[in-house]
């Protein structure tokens, strides 16, 4: 599946705010946003005046944003809602609870890893098992009672250690546990709700766009 490949600091310029794309150094002064504030990216940023966004300007960032922080382009997203759509309950809690329950969001809530990105590329290069098997697919859907852990081979790798050492200032989910810390092995406990998921998302915006 395709992927974004271009610099990701100016898309949370773009969007006025944090992401948290670049791992550790979104908690630094060396962010950008830090840096610059949240003026647009591009050589007329600094004297762009952000318009007040309504209606469709304003659900289609609100698409774009999640977008970005689960790292997916338009065509796999739009797949995630006509799934959502299809489930029984409301379409936009099913939409973030399938994206919470992607293998690389999993790993990046347990703390395996600083960004979702990174994330990724632990679960494409077959650091993660799930259940003690490999699984080098990011977007595999994990299921209640699922053990998600880092391969042994892999436990001494120092970009997994620092994040797994870091990660518990970051916080974990309830709906995700972590069984035993020297095996960096966890456990998804239930379902993600949606007073679970920490980003500020209107996903209602969402769903109002893609039902026009």
């Amino acid at each position: 599946m395709a992927r974004y490949r271009g610099p990701v600091c100016r898309l949370c310029r773009r969007e006025g705010m944090k992401l948290f794309l670049k791992g550790e150094r979104c908690y630094k002064p060396t962010c950008p946003i830090e840096k610059r504030g949240t003026q647009p990216p591009g050589q007329h940023g600094r004297t762009a005046r952000r318009a007040k966004l309504v209606g469709y300007g304003e659900q289609l960032r609100e698409k774009q944003r999640v977008k970005r922080i689960y790292g997916m382009l338009e065509r796999q997203f739009r797949l995630y809602f006509q799934r959502a759509m299809r489930m029984k309950g409301v379409t936009g809690e099913n939409l973030l609870a399938l994206l919470e329950r992607r293998l690389d969001n999993v790993v990046y809530r347990l703390g395996y890893a600083t960004s979702r990105a990174q994330a990724r590329q632990f679960v494409t290069h077959g650091h993660v098992l799930v259940n003690g098997r490999k699984v080098d697919i990011p977007s595999f859907q994990v299921k209640v009672g699922d053990e998600v852990s880092v391969r042994e081979g892999s436990r001494s790798n120092i970009h997994i250690q620092s994040a797994f050492q870091t990660a518990s200032g970051r916080g974990r989910p309830t709906w995700l546990e972590v069984v035993s810390q020297d095996e960096m092995r966890g456990r998804v406990m239930t379902l993600p709700r949606r007073e679970d998921i920490g980003q500020n998302i209107n996903e209602q915006l969402i769903v109002e766009l893609y039902s026009k």
